[in-house]
Parts: structure tokens; sequence; C-alpha cells
């Protein structure tokens, strides 16, 4: 059992768009951690890495996980006043189906709005399917640029 005294929101790191989300949501003050993908124990929040690159995640205390405009929802249920209602606002029939294909459609194109570095870009897959470029891991940490210098000779 996790000793985790607080929710856990987790979020792309990889991703300028998602950090600089991830920042807002710092100054509004939920009662939460808010941690990258990359910097924390997936397994132990019980999140996989495609569940993680694919949406934001909420991991309550006892281990309850919300993804995409539900996660956000319940993130804001835990901090201000205004904020709270803004969150059960989010979860309400007739919005909750909105906020789920804004967030979706937000999350596909994240790579095109502002903050947005190339490691957001998707590429085209088979079938047409928007795929990550590269897979990513935990153990590799570094930046889009790195990734994408060729090599020098030593």
């Amino acid at each position: 059992m996790s000793s985790r005294q607080r929710p856990v929101l987790v979020y792309d790191g990889d991703c300028a768009f998602c950090t600089k989300c991830a920042r807002v949501l710092e100054r509004i003050g939920p009662d939460a951690e808010i941690v990258a993908w990359q910097f924390t124990d997936l397994a132990e929040l019980g999140v996989t890495e495609e569940q993680a690159t694919d949406a934001v995640q909420w991991v309550q205390i006892d281990g309850t996980v919300s993804s995409g405009h539900e996660a956000i929802a319940a993130m804001l249920k835990t901090a201000g006043r205004i904020w709270k209602i803004i969150g059960r606002m989010i979860l309400l029939p007739g919005i909750s189906w909105m906020a789920a294909k804004v967030y979706r459609l937000v999350a596909e194109n994240r790579y095109r709005l502002p903050g947005s570095t190339p490691a957001c870009a998707p590429s085209r897959g088979s079938y047409g399917a928007f795929q990550q470029q590269e897979p990513r891991t935990s153990s590799s940490l570094t930046s889009w640029e790195d990734r994408q210098s060729p090599e020098q000779p030593r």
C-alpha cells in the first residue's frame, strides 16, 4: 500500500505545453502533487507509460485513477472554492462529454499550441493514425534537441 498523503496529477514532462499547463495548475493551489511521469514511479501509482503519454492522470490516495478531463476536474475539486465549482461543473451530464471532446482535441493538437515543442508533434503512422515520433521511456530523459542531433565523431 502506498504511503502517499495526497493525490497525484501525472502529466507529460516531455511536452513544454503540458509542462506550462502543469505550472498554471500548481498556481491555483490544488491539494495534490503535480509531477511529470518521467520523474515518478508509474507502477507504484498504478499507471502505465501508455496511459501517461496519452492523457493527464489523476491518482487518488486509494489508487483510483482518472484520465483526461476527469483528471483535471478531480484536481480542480481539491483547489479553492471557485475551482471546486468548476471541477464539479466539468463532470455534469451535458458538459462532461463536451469537456472530453475538448480535452482530446487539445491533446491531439498540443504540438500546434503556444509553448509546444517538436517533442509534442505526432507523425502519421500506418493507416493514417497519429503516433509519437519515437517511443519515450522514463530511462531516456534527453531533450528533443539531443535526440535530433547527429552523432559527433570522437
